[in-house]
């Protein structure tokens, strides 16, 4: 392995094991000790690759903001499908990558800003998880593809209930291990319309 494989390594165990720590302890609680020590490094060398507890903190909402772009490159026949392919693609992902659930209770959190600086929880609060899916539910309205209501309220609705079930997954791990997963179409059924 190279040095800078090494290092690319390196970087990403502090990341995934801050993640976990400030998931599980909060922001404010969790110690820049604490991830050096769950990263198996002392604090100097940890400083090599992240200059502070609060930039580390930014790096990983960084990561959840352009996270949030990935329904927005999806390709779709018709609406539904743009629900469908984002749900079964998304459960797979966390699945494989368990850290992409932690991703969701640590976005929820910096966007309520508790001891978080402003400027990270401005940067949480920039995206907007409902615009794209409205728009989709307002254009697939007109051909019975999605009930009837608001498209705002709807896309809210659809969203907040893939933000429980992923933060659920996250903080009760034995639910993914006893098979407890929703079906893509149980979410789906929350905006579907009779078509």
């Amino acid at each position: 392995m190279t040095r800078e494989e090494q290092k690319a390594q390196r970087r990403q165990l502090i990341i995934t094991n801050a993640l976990e720590l400030f998931v599980k302890k909060g922001y404010s609680e969790t110690k820049i000790g604490d991830i050096a020590k769950a990263s198996n490094m002392s604090v100097g060398l940890m400083f090599h690759y992240f200059e502070s507890k609060e930039q580390l903190y930014a790096e990983l909402v960084k990561m959840g903001v352009e996270g949030t772009n990935f329904p927005q490159e999806m390709n779709f026949e018709n609406p539904l499908d743009y629900f469908k392919c984002f749900l079964d693609e998304l459960f797979k992902y966390a699945l494989a990558e368990p850290w992409v659930l932690y991703m969701f209770v640590l976005m929820s959190q910096a966007r309520r800003g508790e001891g978080v600086p402003e400027y990270i929880r401005e940067m949480a609060l920039s995206v907007n998880q409902i615009q794209q899916p409205a728009e989709v539910i307002e254009a697939g309205q007109k051909y019975g593809y999605f009930r009837e209501g608001n498209p705002m309220a709807l896309a809210f609705t659809f969203w907040s209930s893939v933000q429980g079930v992923m933060e659920q997954l996250a903080v009760s791990p034995e639910l993914i291990k006893s098979g407890a997963l929703p079906q893509s179409d149980w979410l789906i059924d929350i905006i579907r319309g009779a078509k």
